[in-house]
């Protein structure tokens, strides 16, 4: 079967992420998927933001960094740390931050 025939014959999103990247444990789908979090993160971080009316310099100064890194971070175009993750949603945006593994 074509993808497009494929694709037009999914039933959910799970089936649409299968045939486009593959089954959960391959390659491309993996990586798909790690940067899905990735963005999530970022735009999350890029709304909270937002909602404390601060800007990017405003954030970096709060949490010791930099505007740049702040910008990077809001772009997907940098990894983060788990401890500066924190440090920013904590104490830059008063927001608690939970991790949950599944």
């Amino acid at each position: 079967m074509k993808k497009a025939e494929a694709i037009k014959k999914a039933k959910n999103f799970n089936e649409l992420l299968d045939i486009q990247y593959g089954k959960v444990g391959a390659k491309k789908r993996d990586d798909f998927e790690t940067k899905a979090q990735y963005f999530v993160i970022s735009e999350t971080l890029k709304n909270e933001r937002q909602k404390a009316n601060l800007t990017q310099e405003e954030l970096a100064v709060k949490v010791g960094t930099k505007k740049s890194y702040i910008s990077r971070l809001e772009n997907g175009k940098c990894d983060i740390q788990l401890s500066t993750l924190y440090r920013i949603f904590e104490e830059g945006l008063g927001k608690r931050v939970s991790l949950i593994f599944a």
